[in-house]
């Protein structure tokens, strides 16, 4: 079910008019004066934190130019990581550099960047990552990069050296949005949306993390569970033998059927749908479910995967699971989505009052 369709136009003036109720009474009740989102959940690297940061972007005039200069460290890890996890995953699959100069080049990437100071690309580094990118047997090797653990932001960046590379760089807005960093403990934002204070949980989804969550989860109003549509052909970093998707799977099974969240609505975003969208038609929906007999086209597809999740909600009749279809690196995309989240986050808190 798709979050526009919460709310037929003849609810439009009511929900509306109670909504004034509560910003009324949030005044004086504490009960009121802060809508608890989330703790975002889902498995690692599905871009829970890359939502938080868009609430940012969308919600508090984005990140300064003095924050997104702090980024270039990132910007900078994330970019020699990548093209270091390549490189290495080339020798685990037997693929041989196009050029042959370019074996030259991957010691020397090593040395440079076991060196490097932090925050700084010299023209030197920035030239041998140039040149072993853009290696035919690199491309190769970056091609299945679905049989090694690799950032989602390899490309976008590396593709971008020279822009990043020179000496006055500033990570743009979106720069900042595509860099990685493992969450560890519990990132809290705030912001205010429709007159009324939101605070936002972001959590570690590596399962070493998980279990710092569960005292965030008292008093919340909404889950937004996030879950890496692309995900479907990979692994867990952490372990080799279980296929995200299906740990994404497992993890959703327990929060949406846990008896302290029978009153809590759950909104499930299957993100990174533009990547998804490109690999599936490559590699199979069959490599994660095997009894899957449509076609590898992006609607059947993500249909099939979206009711594979609302089918492990074992309260149909109760609870109901408002799912979306999300790029969390597209601001607008995001914004729209908030938007229609915030309505039933709005319905969520209005029935634990009474008004709804």
């Amino acid at each position: 079910m798709r979050l526009t369709d919460v709310y037929p136009a003849s609810q439009h003036w009511e929900l509306t008019n109670q909504l004034n109720i509560l910003k009324e009474q949030s005044r004086t009740d504490s009960r009121l004066h802060h809508l608890k989102t989330c703790p975002d959940p889902g498995a690692g690297e599905s871009g829970k934190s890359t939502i938080v940061k868009q609430m940012k972007i969308i919600h508090e005039d984005g990140y300064t130019q003095e924050e997104c200069s702090q980024y270039r460290v990132v910007v900078y890890s994330n970019t020699i990581q990548s093209i270091i996890a390549i490189i290495r995953a080339m020798g685990r699959l037997g693929i041989d550099f196009g050029d042959t100069a370019r074996s030259d080049d991957a010691r020397q990437l090593f040395a440079l960047a076991s060196s490097a100071e932090e925050g700084v690309m010299t023209p030197e580094l920035a030239g041998v990552i140039k040149r072993l990118w853009q290696d035919g047997g690199v491309q190769i090797c970056f091609g299945r990069s679905r049989e090694y653990q690799l950032n989602d932001s390899a490309s976008y960046y590396l593709n971008d050296l020279d822009r990043i590379s020179q000496q006055n760089y500033v990570p743009t807005q979106q720069d900042v949005l595509r860099t990685r960093v493992k969450t560890t403990g519990i990132v809290e934002t705030h912001f205010t949306f429709k007159d009324l204070y939101f605070k936002m949980f972001d959590v570690g989804g590596q399962r070493s993390e998980r279990k710092k969550w569960i005292h965030c989860f008292e008093g919340v109003t909404a889950i937004i569970f996030c879950v890496a549509l692309s995900d479907y052909d990979l692994v867990l970093a952490e372990d080799e033998e279980m296929n995200r998707m299906h740990e994404s799977m497992k993890l959703f099974d327990s929060i949406c059927n846990n008896k302290w969240f029978t009153g809590t609505s759950v909104i499930l975003f299957l993100n990174k749908k533009d990547l998804f969208e490109d690999k599936i038609q490559k590699s199979p929906l069959t490599i994660c479910y095997p009894e899957y007999s449509g076609s590898n086209v992006f609607k059947e597809a993500s249909t099939y995967i979206q009711c594979q999740f609302e089918d492990l909600n074992k309260r149909k009749d109760t609870k109901e699971i408002y799912t979306h279809f999300t790029c969390a690196t597209d601001t607008k995309n995001v914004q729209f989505v908030f938007d229609s989240v915030t309505d039933v986050i709005i319905k969520a808190n209005l029935k634990e009052v009474g008004l709804y």
